[in-house]
């Protein structure tokens, strides 16, 4: 059984405004505009009454881990608050795909053939078109999903001919015991000769640094909520 989801915590909406400093001071190191990077608020495990006081603040973008999790909560949330986009940022079953396509706006976890199908699939029925990102393993963690850098060409190729899918940009998320650095920056190359324009990079502990290696998404789950 999953967690029971986390409530609100007072410090939630004082944070973000934290985070979009740091955002925006990270933006004028890297001589970029603040409108050139999305926030992810990563609301995985909190409930409705977590998250309320944060759309309140002014945040727009929101990430999920799970379909079941996210369809439990963000149906009611979106209709009460018009104009929310929600991103799946956790893997996705193929199974889940018809229900992911339905919520979602972007998918940051693109991973495989048998999950370009469902997607393609279900694109054409459901015609809704969500951002699609494909997930590089820079680190080539076995325990991690994700394209080899070195098989990301070929994937992204094949994502555009086979499945007719429209990718835009592509996801990491860099190992946990070195430099994210390095990471970002590989990333970032394998974009640039795929004609890639987005980059979903760095989470809590790294994003500035992400957004110095030209991140368009950074996904902030605990500097905004707290730790879960």
């Amino acid at each position: 059984m999953p967690d029971a989801p986390t409530s609100f915590t007072s410090s939630s909406p004082s944070a973000l405004t934290a985070v979009e400093q740091e955002i925006l001071r990270a933006c004028r190191d890297a001589k970029r505009e603040r409108a050139s990077v999305t926030l992810i608020a990563v609301s995985k495990t909190f409930a409705a009454d977590a998250i309320e006081p944060v759309i309140a603040a002014g945040q727009r973008v929101f990430g999920e881990n799970r379909v079941q999790e996210a369809k439990g909560k963000w149906p009611a949330l979106m209709a009460a608050h018009p104009g929310l986009s929600l991103h799946l940022i956790g893997p996705l079953q193929s199974n889940k795909a018809k229900e992911a396509v339905a919520l979602f706006d972007a998918i940051h976890s693109v991973d495989r053939p048998s999950l370009c199908a469902a997607l393609a699939k279900e694109i054409a029925a459901q015609n809704r078109h969500p951002q699609l990102f494909v997930q590089i393993n820079t680190g080539e963690e076995p325990q991690k999903a994700g394209i080899a850098p070195g098989e990301a060409d070929a994937f992204v190729a094949a994502c555009r001919k086979d499945y007719g899918l429209e990718i835009s940009g592509l996801m990491c998320i860099p190992p946990v015991d070195e430099a994210p650095g390095p990471h970002f920056a590989l990333t970032a190359k394998i974009a640039a000769r795929n004609g890639l324009a987005n980059l979903s990079m760095g989470m809590s502990a790294d994003f500035a640094t992400a957004i110095q290696f030209g991140a368009t998404h950074v996904r902030v789950g605990s500097a905004i909520f707290g730790h879960r």
